[in-house]
């Protein structure tokens, strides 16, 4: 089969080869040789590879049923549709009971929330690829793999303590040396594993190798940036948080019960059980629910205002005069909308306004999240990421949508929101620089840059009227 394959052919010219001409060079037939033999052992490394088509990729074995065994006797009577409704009604009930009380225990426990599922959907996505190619026995992949979401982690975590942690490095000399050479230490620890992959590469598995890990670094991308993006969210006030989380988690929800009971069209041939009717439907409750969201968590401070960590009582705080983003505004209604409503205004937060683009992004370019997933998963012949959560299958599953999400979150607060921040009290909540941040960039300055900056920023108040000047007498 190999001699079929040689574009060189072989040693003799076959049906349809133009015989060498006279003019040729004495050492053509050495020449010929020597790049038959090249191309021989260029397929004798990678022919296998080559010769697998999409059909030849190995199964994952299906993933087993962890539902608990008192609700498989309780719903053991009823169809299998409404049996997986029950169920995943049921779980999800849980999860968001348990959300609320990550809620409640503070941001912290929010932040170790998104660190728990970022490293649960990366496992879930590694060990896909470990299964589909573990026959060939590659040497160090998964050790490599957690190796590179370390460094990765290490790096952007560090990045967090460097701008939000500055008191509390100041403290200790161990961690000033480690924040000083942060950046130095997250290179040098990812040639090191660089290296050991270079070091790995075995004859016959080099190009495999070589997609394992470009999966791993993709991996990496969909799951370690994304999570970071969260929590910088998260510093802007857990308003940013909370309302494109729930957003996304209410359009799940939502669409999945229109779609249950009302779906009949097809969405899109990726997603079969998706319908119109539940994409629909999702995209107008989720609008509605964002809007209503927005208005009561904008009421509150510990909502709105930024997370900043506080040296003095060794925790995170929200404390601040909430922005104008986050005070009742009145609004001049359409003249359709006095005639129905009888009233010339409305009273509205501002984040209001902003809601319902956050909203219709979860609603509509959200759910590509989920086609995406959808897609990745039938190409490996695989229902599932995992079986973690019965009914909703792994924690990938239920987390597809959000990665798109906090992007979007970010891009939009850094383009609509800290641009438009223009009056000191805009500044006091989701507007603007975040001035926790900027404070603690400046604690860690040698004290003449700290003097420096002190001046021009008391000359700058000066000349805008806001501080008297100091006459000498």
């Amino acid at each position: 089969m190999l001699e079929l394959r040689h574009r060189g052919g072989g040693p003799g010219p076959g049906p349809g080869v133009s015989p060498p001409r006279e003019g040729d060079a004495a050492g053509g037939d050495h020449e010929t040789e020597s790049t038959s033999d090249k191309e021989t052992d260029i397929d004798d490394r990678y022919g296998d590879l080559d010769s697998r088509a999409d059909s030849d990729v190995p199964e994952i074995p299906p993933s087993s049923d962890r539902t608990p065994e008192i609700l498989q006797k309780a719903l053991s009577g009823l169809s299998s549709r409404w049996k997986n409704w029950w169920i995943r009604g049921i779980l999800t009930l849980t999860m968001i009971s348990l959300f609320f009380l990550t809620i409640y225990m503070g941001s912290f426990m929010l932040m170790l929330l998104v660190l728990g599922i970022q490293v649960k959907c990366f496992h879930e996505i590694i060990t896909i690829g470990y299964r589909v190619y573990h026959s060939y026995e590659l040497p160090w992949f998964r050790t490599l793999s957690w190796y590179f979401l370390l460094c990765v982690n290490y790096f952007f975590y560090g990045e967090t303590v460097a701008d939000y942690f500055a008191t509390f490095v100041q403290r200790e000399e161990q961690l000033q040396f480690l924040i000083r050479y942060h950046r130095f230490i997250s290179f040098a620890l990812y040639l090191a594993g660089f290296c050991m992959f270079v070091l790995s590469l075995v004859k016959k598995h080099y190009r495999l190798q070589f997609y394992m890990f470009a999966w791993t670094h993709v991996t990496l991308l969909i799951t370690v940036t994304q999570s970071h993006l969260v929590i910088q969210n998260l510093f802007e006030g857990m308003i940013w948080f909370l309302v494109p989380i729930s957003s996304v988690i209410c359009n799940d929800i939502t669409a999945y019960l229109f779609g249950f009971f009302f779906g009949r069209t097809p969405l899109i041939k990726l997603s079969p059980k998706k319908t119109w009717e539940g994409f629909i439907g999702g995209f107008f409750s989720t609008v509605v629910f964002g809007f209503i969201a927005a208005y009561v968590l904008s009421k509150y401070q510990y909502f709105v205002c930024p997370v900043e960590y506080r040296s003095d009582v060794n925790s995170f705080v929200t404390e601040c005069e909430p922005a104008d983003l986050f005070q009742l505004h009145s609004y001049s209604l359409p003249s359709f909308l006095k005639v129905v409503l009888r009233r010339e205004t409305v009273s509205l937060y501002p984040f209001q306004i902003h809601s319902i683009a956050l909203s219709t992004f979860a609603s509509l370019i959200g759910p590509f999240g989920g086609f995406f997933a959808s897609g990745f998963k039938r190409a490996f012949k695989i229902k599932d990421f995992a079986d973690t959560i019965p009914g909703h299958g792994g924690i990938m599953d239920r987390f597809d949508c959000q990665y798109l999400m906090a992007t979007f979150v970010h891009v939009y607060i850094t383009s609509f929101i800290r641009c438009r921040a223009a009056t000191p009290k805009d500044r006091g909540g989701s507007g603007g620089p975040n001035p926790s941040k900027v404070l603690q960039q400046l604690l860690v300055l040698q004290p003449e840059q700290q003097l420096s900056i002190y001046r021009t920023l008391k000359t700058h108040l000066t000349e805008k009227g806001i501080l008297q000047p100091v006459l000498n007498v």
